[in-house]
């Protein structure tokens, strides 16, 4: 988002600023498998004040870096942090929630997202052009306090202290003797996890990612117009992905997504193919929630699926690992559009057909999410420790 105003900032090219998003990106897996160990060794409260603890400081520092050097090296410690939240976060939410509360809990922890999203947008037009790009990550640590706040108040998940004695009980005192009894027996689910976050991921980043530029470099629309359609875009991700969410407690979690996959498939066209920026605002809408309404299940699914003592590891680690696989979804699109132009000109140049990319590659991974969970399992509803009498 600020990437323009950083290049001039520290005097290089736009393409020189992105490195920071991909360092960012590549480690995000470490800071899921760091964090991951350590939630489900020693509890998830503790990690997680320590990590959003680190992000804000590091975000703070952000705004004060004098170089690029500076800046990439203290966004590739947030992407470690940031890596590390997600599977902490979802891990102690999962747990301390009633099991039928988790569908509609799952939507609205996902759509957090999306919900940040808006804000930012909203923050970069407000801020940015009156009191630079630094005051914006300085901003952006208050939503973290807060969180670090209301943490302190969270008592330890107690499914981890049970399942935490029973190793003890059951003569496992060692973490690496857990870990190769759990890719003993679950070697299959945890490549299945991995290959489903990936395309999971390649279906969010390849329906938002670059369709702000379809709307300019294509549909010749302003950016302002562009950001109206980022805006509805992220309306409808919000509203699928709690009200699946929500659905997925009485339709189960595989049937919800696949619902989600059949229907959104059928959006396509609606979303890419229309002339009228209102009529491309429906279909944008509309691919998103059903996009996001998938995504509104997956907090829930990954967490119930997950193997005993490792809620923590797992789904994070499947989150980032696929995430990192599909960070290409945008670049792919991007080239593939380019160089197959629509056959018209306008003023003289060429314009891509990013369309007809966007919705084939969009339509494929429906797919594929659709036949990857009617093979997956269905633990809706499953009980992380048991009470006691």
């Amino acid at each position: 988002m600020t990437t323009t105003e950083l290049a001039t900032s520290f005097g290089k090219e736009p393409s020189d600023i992105t490195s920071a998003i991909t360092v960012t990106l590549m480690l995000r897996p470490v800071g899921a498998l760091l964090f991951g160990i350590i939630a489900d060794r020693y509890g998830r409260r503790i990690p997680l004040i320590v990590n959003l603890s680190l992000f804000t400081v590091i975000e703070l520092a952000s705004g004060f870096a004098q170089n690029l050097a500076m800046f990439i090296g203290l966004r590739a410690v947030y992407g470690i942090l940031m890596g590390g939240e997600w599977g902490l976060g979802n891990s102690l939410a999962m747990e301390v929630l009633p099991v039928k509360s988790r569908g509609i809990f799952s939507g609205i922890l996902q759509m957090s997202y999306s919900l940040g999203s808006l804000v930012a947008a909203m923050l970069y037009y407000a801020v940015v052009p009156h009191l630079g790009w630094r005051a914006l990550y300085w901003i952006s640590i208050i939503p973290a306090v807060i969180t670090i706040a209301m943490s302190l108040f969270l008592k330890e998940s107690e499914a981890w202290k049970q399942q935490r004695q029973e190793q003890r009980q059951n003569g496992v005192h060692h973490y690496y003797q857990a870990v190769i009894d759990m890719l003993k027996a679950h070697w299959a689910r945890c490549i299945y996890a991995v290959i489903f976050m990936a395309a999971m991921n390649f279906l969010s980043h390849g329906s938002q990612d670059l369709y702000p530029t379809f709307l300019k470099k294509q549909h010749g629309f302003s950016p302002g117009q562009a950001t109206v359609g980022t805006i509805v875009g992220n309306l409808g991700a919000i509203c699928g992905g709690i009200f699946f969410g929500y659905i997925s407690e009485y339709l189960g979690r595989r049937r919800t997504i696949a619902i989600c996959a059949i229907i959104g498939a059928c959006f396509v066209p609606l979303w890419i193919l229309p002339s009228q920026f209102g009529v491309l605002l429906v279909g944008a809408f509309f691919i998103q929630v059903f996009v996001q309404g998938a995504w509104g299940v997956i907090p829930a699914y990954l967490a119930e699926i997950s193997p005993e003592n490792f809620r923590a590891t797992f789904p994070g680690l499947s989150y980032q690992l696929g995430n990192l696989i599909s960070a290409s979804a945008s670049q792919i699109e991007a080239t593939l559009g380019e160089k197959n132009p629509l056959p018209e000109l306008r003023d003289g140049e060429t314009i891509p057909n990013y369309g007809r990319v966007q919705g084939i590659l969009i339509g494929i991974i429906f797919s594929c999410v659709l036949v990857l969970v009617i093979f997956g399992r269905e633990e809706k509803g499953k009980h992380f420790f048991t009470k006691s009498a």
